[in-house]
């Protein structure tokens, strides 16, 4: 298939949100590029804009006393600086583009003009807020119970879901932090991982070989976190 075929990818979150609500919140969006490494808000700072995602992906990450780790991941299916919704201007998290590519991108003031007066999206925005928490919590158990080699498996599908392909670049350095684990729990649970042909991965460029097998290696958070998600917002992933 030609790229001139491909189908135009959108924002879920957008797409949840009654017709006439989201035209007119986006025409009140830029479309912009997000590059691989660009940070879209820090910790402590105030967040000027707010992003829906379309083909990039934004990884949330918290800074900790002794380094970071990343609490979240946000593609075409979510947004960055939910926060502003509830009038909290100030970001408490960490935005790293991770996958770069194309997102809308609206300014923090009629953002939340689109919000006070238009009923329908935010609704559909606080539903999402609960997903989020509901993610959160089950990091939290994720983190504590789940082995590194079956977590890696479901961030890896999560960005794969983001990317919308197979192929994406991920640093040992970015795992090490999305896991909070140590570089040496990341080589470990790759090399697994590769061993039993689910991905190749090599300098930071990952390829998964085998969805099903992968997703049959991933922990049980990966899957309902895209039940939470279709629940809360009536999409299937």
């Amino acid at each position: 298939m030609g790229s001139a075929s491909r189908p135009q990818i959108q924002n879920r979150l957008l797409a949840a949100a009654p017709f006439k609500v989201r035209k007119h919140l986006l025409a009140r969006c830029e479309k912009v590029q997000l590059a691989l490494g660009e940070v879209v808000c820090r910790p402590g700072e105030a967040m000027h804009h707010v992003y829906f995602p379309l083909e990039s992906f934004v990884a949330m990450v918290a800074p900790m006393a002794d380094g970071t780790i990343q609490v979240g991941m946000v593609g075409n299916e979510g947004m960055v600086g939910i926060s502003l919704m509830l009038g909290v201007r100030d970001s408490s998290l960490h935005g790293l583009v991770q996958g770069s590519g194309s997102a809308w991108k609206i300014a923090a003031g009629p953002f939340r003009q689109e919000v006070d007066r238009n009923p329908g999206l935010r609704q559909v925005l606080n539903r999402y807020l609960c997903v989020l928490i509901g993610q959160l919590a089950q990091n939290t158990g994720c983190a504590r119970f789940h082995l590194v080699e079956a977590r890696l498996a479901r961030w890896l599908l999560m960005a794969r879901d983001r990317a919308h392909r197979n192929s994406f670049f991920i640093t040992h350095e970015f795992l090490s932090d999305m896991l909070g684990v140590r570089r040496v729990g990341v080589t470990n649970a790759a090399s697994a991982l590769q061993a039993a042909k689910l991905i190749r991965y090599s300098r930071g460029n990952v390829t998964i070989l085998n969805n099903r097998g992968l997703e049959a290696a991933a922990c049980e958070c990966y899957r309902e976190e895209k039940l939470m998600y279709e629940n809360a917002l009536g999409q299937g992933a």
